[in-house]
């Protein structure tokens, strides 16, 4: 069983920057890819950002394409995304999700396990 926690979340104006980290435990995320979703009010949950298990191969939402990187440090069994130019639009509770696979997906029912979420918001 693996174990997500979203953390750094929060409060930031727009332009501004925020990183966000997924720390896994459980077990370790050897052959996993992992993603970031996120769910605004109001919308269903869309797809933010996905890496394979090596960190060679990622895939972004194109409202984020230029904007955000997803990386992770398999040591520490963490996935990070790094959220830049952020906008009001981007304001969300985001997810991390983890899946057995070494390919990136960007279909979150192929996805087994699920974050709690941390929540962004980002001001005018």
């Amino acid at each position: 069983q693996v174990q997500l926690v979203e953390s750094g979340g929060g409060l930031v104006q727009a332009g501004g920057s925020l990183r966000l980290s997924c720390a896994a435990s459980g077990r370790t995320l050897t052959g996993y890819t992992m993603g970031w979703f996120r769910q605004a009010p109001g919308k269903e949950r869309e797809f933010v950002a996905a890496i394979s298990w090596s960190g060679g191969g990622t895939g972004y939402a194109d409202s984020v394409k230029g904007r955000f990187t997803i990386s992770r440090d398999n040591a520490k069994n963490t996935v990070y995304l790094q959220m830049n130019s952020l906008k009001p639009e981007d304001t969300a509770v985001y997810y991390c999700a983890a899946r057995p696979g070494y390919i990136a997906t960007m279909h979150s029912d192929q996805y087994s396990y699920w974050g709690q979420g941390t929540r962004v918001t980002v001001s005018s």
